[in-house]
C-alpha cells in the first residue's frame, strides 16, 4: 500500500457517529488493516479523512500543508495499525493522536527550519531561545506526566478537546458518550491536571 493507493477526495467527510458507525467499527477496521487488509483500509480511509483533515487544518492554516500532513497520517495507520491497543483508549482517540501529533510535527519542523536558515544567517547563538526551549520541554513533559495521572476516558475528553480543538458535543460524538458525561469527566480531569501541575 502507498500513499498514492490510498488517496482519495475527502472534503466534506465528517467524523462518523454513533448511527453511522454501527458496522463495521473503527477498532474492527483497525485490526483488520494490521492484517493487511487493503479493503478494511480503504473503509478505515472513508471513515476517517474528513475528521483527520479537520483535524490537521486546526493545527496548519495551509490547505495544501494540511493535505499532505494528512496523506502522512492515514499512511502511518496503515503502517501503525498493529500498534493500536483498545485498552490504552478508543480508535477514534488513537487516530485522532496521531492527526495531531503530525501536524504539530510539521509546524514545528517549518519552524525549526525557519529558524536554522535565520541563524545560519546571522552565525549568532541566541542563549534565551536555548533557555526557552529547555523549560518549554520540561513543561511538556510535566504536562505528559500529569495527563498519565487522568483516568483514560478523563484523558480522552481532554486529548479531544484541547489537543484536537472539538466541542464537548463533538467529543461527546466521537465518544458515542452524553455531553454531560463528557463535561464531567472533563471538569475532573482539569481539576486533577491543575492540582499536578500546581496550578492556583
Amino acid at each position: 500500500m502507498t500513499e498514492e493507493d490510498g488517496r482519495k477526495d475527502c472534503e466534506g467527510l465528517a467524523p462518523a457517529t454513533a448511527a453511522t458507525a454501527a458496522v463495521p467499527r473503527l477498532d474492527d477496521l483497525i485490526s483488520a488493516v494490521a492484517l493487511g487488509d487493503e479493503r478494511a483500509y480503504e473503509a478505515l480511509y472513508d471513515r476517517s479523512c474528513g475528521w483527520v483533515l479537520g483535524t490537521v487544518r486546526r493545527v496548519l492554516r495551509d490547505p495544501a500543508q494540511a493535505e499532505e500532513v494528512m496523506q502522512e497520517v492515514l499512511l502511518e495507520i496503515w503502517r501503525s495499525a498493529s500498534r493500536f491497543d483498545p485498552a490504552q483508549g478508543s480508535a477514534v482517540a488513537w487516530v485522532m493522536t496521531i492527526a495531531h501529533r503530525r501536524a504539530v510535527d510539521r509546524v514545528r519542523s517549518e519552524r525549526s527550519h525557519a529558524t536554522r536558515e535565520q541563524r545560519a544567517a546571522t552565525a549568532v547563538i541566541d542563549y534565551d531561545d536555548v533557555t526557552e526551549a529547555v523549560q518549554a520541554s520540561l513543561d511538556r513533559e510535566r504536562v505528559r506526566r500529569c495527563l498519565g495521572s487522568l483516568t483514560e476516558l478523563q484523558r480522552e475528553c481532554v486529548g479531544l478537546a484541547y489537543y484536537s480543538g472539538y466541542t464537548y458535543r463533538e467529543v461527546a460524538e466521537l465518544l458515542s458518550l452524553p455531553p454531560g458525561t463528557v463535561k464531567t469527566r472533563m471538569r475532573d480531569g482539569l481539576i486533577r491536571l491543575r492540582d499536578c501541575l500546581g496550578v492556583a
